[in-house]
């Protein structure tokens, strides 16, 4: 790894590796396919570690992954900060008591839940996703974090999506984004 890579650097080295798909999953939709990225490991392992640096310092004790994307991201970051991982999953995807906290969609709502027991009180956390689009995701986990008693010290994203301004819902949160669309 080249430890002299600027973020910049990273970013522009990132988008070239990210394939587009378009009118994915809709017409309309540019899916920003990450598939690329996680096959390349010199890539993967140098954006990791950089996500990594940007929080080894806030005492993170758990990484939290958004389902599903956010599971490949988080863990290895987990990883890096001898953290633990913990899983956010839609509605009934978890198999013990959790607790859940709904966000809006375009069009309705959908539900997250998390163990009750997978954040103490007190316990600083690193949310990771993939994405940043309007912020109901990242709001929604940050609302169960601190229903737990724990502490939102860092949202992590690869990608931001500035033009829907998600970064508003989050306002007073620390938010890294690495590439910005």
């Amino acid at each position: 790894m080249n430890q002299a890579i600027t973020a910049g650097d990273l970013a522009a080295k990132i988008k070239a590796i990210i394939r587009d798909v378009p009118d994915f999953p809709k017409k309309g939709i540019i899916f920003k396919d990450i598939t690329p990225l996680l096959a390349d490991h010199a890539a993967f392992s140098e954006m990791i570690k950089h996500f990594a640096a940007q929080f080894k310092s806030a005492g993170i004790t758990k990484v939290l992954g958004i389902e599903a994307r956010g599971f490949l991201l988080a863990a290895p970051i987990a990883l890096e900060l001898g953290a633990g991982l913990v899983p956010i999953r839609k509605k009934g995807k978890l198999p013990y008591k959790t607790v859940a906290a709904s966000y809006a969609l375009e069009y309705g709502f959908d539900t997250l839940e998390v163990h009750e027991d997978a954040v103490k009180s007190g316990e600083k956390v690193l949310i990771v996703d993939d994405v940043l689009a309007t912020g109901g995701t990242a709001g929604a986990v940050c609302s169960l974090v601190e229903s737990l008693g724990g502490e939102v010290a860092g949202i992590a994203m690869m990608i931001e999506l500035e033009f829907l301004n998600g970064r508003s819902k989050l306002a007073g949160r620390n938010i890294y984004s690495l590439i910005k669309y």
